[in-house]
């Protein structure tokens, strides 16, 4: 009788929790639709130069990025240093994709999505060819596979050569001259990147992505998968304990973490006529990381403001010529020293507070909900 009642009064909290965080992650789809009406708004009228509309798509595969990424560093718990290498290839596949079909699917709008499609399940099978022996490590060892993971694509990718001409698609590690091909067309030049790209990327495409992305993350985030998730990332042992494959449930958010980002890659590519590997490479992945670590880990929201402002200040800055790198590392520098100070962490309580929206609520953070969901075996 006592188990019950037990039972019956923590069902009210669990409703709580549950309906708060519905209502936060509808505060960040509500955020991500009304800065895309502003921005078409800006562009009707003009108000936004030729230079800035050319960041949006970059600013729309940031955020994907960003967010994915949050889930293997901030619900999952791991340390990824190679996550522009899954965005690398997505790029590549996809670009040959949309290569293979430009004379079968003349809209654009449909190769694109059939390029993005295929770029997310090249990205999420490199996540599980990665993943299946890497998930079995942890820590510093994690960081250096993925970092390794990434210089490695980076090089395959400079020394492949891709073509098609009538008779298919035709693949060499040595040069064009040996793809044997009749009359064809080459997609990748080796250090070249791929070449002759059709620019089918848009900013409502990089729109609907973004949505894609956040319905993924904020839903696995919030399903039983997700819970034990959090719980392998809040206690391994405890985890491992209640009978949750730790290994299944990291692997899960690794490749899905590198679907996504084969996805944002794709768009990335197609943005461009030409793109090369070192697009991908070390630096941009620390990048990546810098928006989830200043945007807040495991903050959806905080990712998609961090990566869409500090990806669009450079541009602003432009002007200042010499002086807009410094100021673009002092700006990085009080992100991260300023929410430390007592004082302003007063301010943004209260400023929360009067403005419930800014709170994040997009993860479920509390470990009594963990094992709520039911089973979580693998």
């Amino acid at each position: 009788m006592a188990s019950k009642t037990t039972v019956s009064a923590q069902a009210p909290t669990f409703a709580a929790r549950l309906s708060e965080a519905v209502r936060g992650a509808f505060g960040t789809y509500a955020l991500v639709v009304i800065a895309f009406l502003i921005v078409q708004g800006l562009i009707a009228t003009g108000s936004i130069t030729s230079a800035l509309q050319g960041q949006l798509v970059p600013i729309c595969v940031y955020i994907c990025a960003a967010v994915s990424l949050n889930l293997v560093v901030g619900i999952s718990g791991e340390l990824s240093l190679g996550h522009a290498g899954f965005m690398s290839v997505g790029a590549f596949t996809g670009v040959v994709m949309a290569s293979l079909l430009a004379d079968v699917i003349p809209n654009d709008a449909l190769r694109l999505l059939v390029s993005v499609a295929t770029g997310g399940c090249f990205g999420a099978l490199a996540g599980f060819l990665v993943g299946v022996p890497v998930m079995r490590l942890s820590g510093d060892y994690l960081a250096i596979v993925t970092l390794a993971f990434g210089e490695i694509i980076k090089n395959i990718v400079n020394n492949l050569y891709v073509g098609r001409d009538a008779a298919g698609l035709h693949m060499s590690l040595s040069s064009v001259a040996d793809l044997g091909m009749n009359h064809g067309v080459v997609i990748i030049n080796g250090p070249q990147g791929a070449v002759g790209i059709d620019k089918l990327s848009t900013f409502a495409a990089g729109f609907v992505l973004i949505l894609v992305t956040l319905f993924v993350v904020l839903n696995l985030v919030r399903s039983r998968s997700g819970r034990a998730i959090m719980a392998v990332r809040d206690n391994r042992i405890a985890a491992e304990s209640v009978g949750i494959n730790i290994t299944k449930y990291r692997l899960m958010a690794f490749v899905v973490a590198a679907a996504l980002a084969g996805m944002a890659g794709t768009l990335y590519a197609m943005n461009f006529s030409s793109v090369v590997a070192g697009r991908f490479d070390y630096n941009t992945s620390i990048l990546i990381l810098v928006y989830v670590v200043l945007g807040g880990i495991g903050n959806v929201r905080g990712s998609i403001i961090a990566a869409a402002i500090l990806t669009i200040l450079p541009e602003f800055l432009r002007f200042m010529a010499d002086y807009r790198m410094l100021i673009y590392a002092v700006v990085l520098i009080c992100v991260m020293v300023l929410p430390n100070i007592p004082a302003v962490q007063r301010v943004m309580e209260a400023v929360k507070r009067k403005v419930p929206w800014l709170s994040d609520k997009d993860a479920i953070e509390d470990p009594d909900m963990v094992t709520t969901g039911g089973d979580s075996r693998g």
